[in-house]
C-alpha cells in the first residue's frame, strides 16, 4: 500500500517496532528512536553516544525519546520493551 505521509525524521511517528528482550552482550539489530516501556522499573541502556545510563523508576505506558543500540540485562527491571524506529 502506498504511504503518501512517508517523510521519515527523528520526529514522524514511528514506522516500525521489535520487541526488545534486555542483553548484555548483543546489541539491537537497529538503533531505536524511542523505547517504550510495559511495566515500571528501571532501563539500563547503551546510548547512541555508547554512554551507558541507568533510568530509574521508568513508567508504563510511557514512550521515552531514546536512541538506544542494547538494553542492557544488568540493571533492567522494567518490562514490556519495545523498540520504536
Amino acid at each position: 500500500m502506498p504511504d503518501t505521509f512517508d517523510t521519515p525524521s527523528l520526529t514522524s511517528p514511528a514506522m516500525a517496532a521489535v520487541a526488545i528482550v534486555p542483553n548484555d552482550a548483543t546489541p539491537l539489530s537497529d538503533v531505536t528512536r524511542a523505547i517504550f516501556i510495559g511495566g515500571a522499573g528501571n532501563l539500563s541502556v547503551v546510548m547512541l553516544s555508547g554512554d551507558t545510563v541507568t533510568l530509574t523508576g521508568v513508567q508504563p505506558g510511557m514512550i521515552y525519546p531514546l536512541r538506544v543500540t542494547t538494553v542492557r540485562a544488568t540493571g533492567t527491571t522494567a518490562t514490556g520493551i519495545v523498540g520504536l524506529r
